[in-house]
């Protein structure tokens, strides 16, 4: 059976957990065909400690907002129902996979680390063998792959996670044509002149269903194409 995929993130009070930094958003959501689902996983979290003046810089989240949040303890059961059995992607996985362990084991000693019950996948580690020597971080390659129709004012656990997505697929992007050629599609080749004939007729037509997302995701990128033709 194939495992599902999660795209994962999460925003913090601040960069080091050893310091007792906490979690104050996650964010997940499911990947299916090779495209974002509805299913998801998100919620805000009161952290029981100050956030560090950056991070709010970068998230946008306040103590003030946070407050009437629950804390991890209370989303941890369903957080790890949702994740069990699956493949997680998430960029730079040792920051996320730290915090994430760190919460688990102060909510419950008996909770296992996500390791114990998923695979991960890193997209940073991803990209740098696809891209050595270029910028990778999340924003880096949104750009480098045209990943647009996000308000990026602030960073945010489920938004990123559907950025990443998004940038998943396309760093994942050339898997289905190996597997296509790779298939037991029956190919006819002349021996002596070393030409390969291929009958197309036995290749299925594929049938290309566009979702309402897809259709809204096209007229947000035209308007935005517009927009910038008409102020240059």
């Amino acid at each position: 059976m194939t495992k599902k995929l999660i795209v994962l993130d999460t925003e913090t009070t601040g960069l080091e957990v050893e310091q007792g930094h906490r979690i104050v958003e996650v964010g997940a959501v499911a990947l299916a065909d090779r495209k974002r689902t509805d299913l998801h996983f998100h919620s805000y979290l009161n952290p029981q400690r100050s956030i560090d003046e950056e991070a709010e810089k970068v998230h946008g989240l306040s103590m003030e907002r946070l407050s009437s949040e629950p804390e991890f303890s209370e989303i941890a059961e369903s957080f790890l129902e949702f994740v069990e059995g699956s493949i997680l992607v998430i960029h730079n996985a040792a920051f996320d996979l730290g915090f994430l362990n760190a919460e688990l084991k102060r909510a419950s000693s008996q909770y296992p680390t996500l390791e114990e019950i998923c695979d991960v996948e890193d997209t940073l580690l991803m990209a740098r063998n696809k891209f050595p020597g270029q910028r990778n971080s999340l924003d880096a390659l949104a750009n480098r792959f045209e990943v647009t129709g996000y308000d990026r004012s602030f960073h945010g656990a489920l938004l990123d996670a559907n950025i990443l997505a998004d940038v998943y697929i396309h760093l994942t992007g050339g898997q289905s044509k190996f597997e296509f050629m790779t298939s037991n599609t029956s190919l006819n080749s002349n021996s002596q002149s070393g030409d390969l004939k291929i009958d197309f007729k036995k290749f299925p037509i594929p049938k290309i269903m566009v979702s309402q997302e897809d259709i809204l995701n096209h007229e947000q990128r035209i308007i935005a194409i517009n927009s910038k033709r008409e102020s240059s």
